[in-house]
């Protein structure tokens, strides 16, 4: 069940590093190139928060 604001999205702007993907909590983001969020997400914001180049933002 989602705790947050809205489903993150990741822009063109990834670049790939996977620092969303070490601060997830759940481990509901994977790197193949770029940054995929998977059904796991509970929205808690910390992928948008610590994204060095803020690919990632909240849609919902």
């Amino acid at each position: 069940m989602p705790i947050g604001w809205g489903m993150p999205v990741v822009s063109e702007r990834c670049v790939g590093c996977g620092e969303c993907a070490a601060f997830c909590p759940v481990h509901a983001i994977r790197v193949c190139g770029r940054a995929v969020v998977g059904k796991g997400c509970t929205q808690c914001g910390l992928c948008v928060r610590y994204c060095p180049v803020q690919a990632i933002r909240v849609e919902g």
